[in-house]
């Protein structure tokens, strides 16, 4: 994939973007004392052996996924992300690729999908797809995301699911698994059925 075909709210993100600062934030949080792996411990609670990290950007998940002793794989269409993350951790896989496009040849018995994956995809709906084609039975994709107007609207993320067959099985207001209350920032969790 190109960088002409990364949608356009994720283009003007980027571009006001410095990858070394994005990825210091994470440290600062860290040594303030607050926990920069909400992310990874939501995933690791659910007790899998491999994850697939979708939009992995520059890695931080599925760094620590893979540091928990867990199978990972990144994925990313920004090539400098990807560039960024394999600089890191050069032993795991890291695949640039749209998620709609993506065709590993294997299943996964989690998706991650953290921050705001879903609407920076171009092909929201194609992304979910893409997603559930790589669940185990019984996995789950985990999708967290802010809304906003002109974002997805959590309807329309369950209807995305439902037509990829996927079966809502938990939704929170955070990565801590704090009950959703309706707010502007929701955490997802759908399943694959038996």
């Amino acid at each position: 994939m190109s960088e002409k075909e990364l949608p356009g709210d994720w283009t003007a993100w980027r571009d006001q973007v410095d990858l070394d600062r994005y990825d210091q934030r994470w440290a600062a949080m860290e040594a303030a004392g607050h926990n920069p792996h909400g992310e990874a411990d939501l995933v690791h609670g659910l007790g899998p052996r491999s994850v697939l990290d979708g939009g992995c950007g520059t890695g931080r998940v599925a760094i620590e996924l893979a540091r928990r002793g867990l199978a990972v794989v990144g994925v990313d269409p920004d090539a400098d992300m990807i560039d960024a993350a394999r600089a890191k951790a050069t032993e795991l896989a890291w695949v640039r690729s749209g998620l709609e496009d993506l065709d590993l040849g294997r299943r996964f018995d989690v998706v991650v999908l953290a921050g705001n994956v879903i609407p920076y995809a171009a092909d929201r709906a194609g992304v979910v797809a893409g997603c559930a084609r790589h669940l185990e039975t019984g996995g789950s994709l985990v999708a967290g995301f802010q809304l906003q107007p002109g974002w997805p609207t959590l309807d329309e993320y369950d209807a995305w699911c439902a037509a990829a067959g996927l079966e809502l099985a938990d939704r929170w207001s955070t990565w801590s698994r704090d009950p959703y209350d309706g707010g502007a920032y929701a955490v997802s969790r759908h399943v694959r059925p038996a």
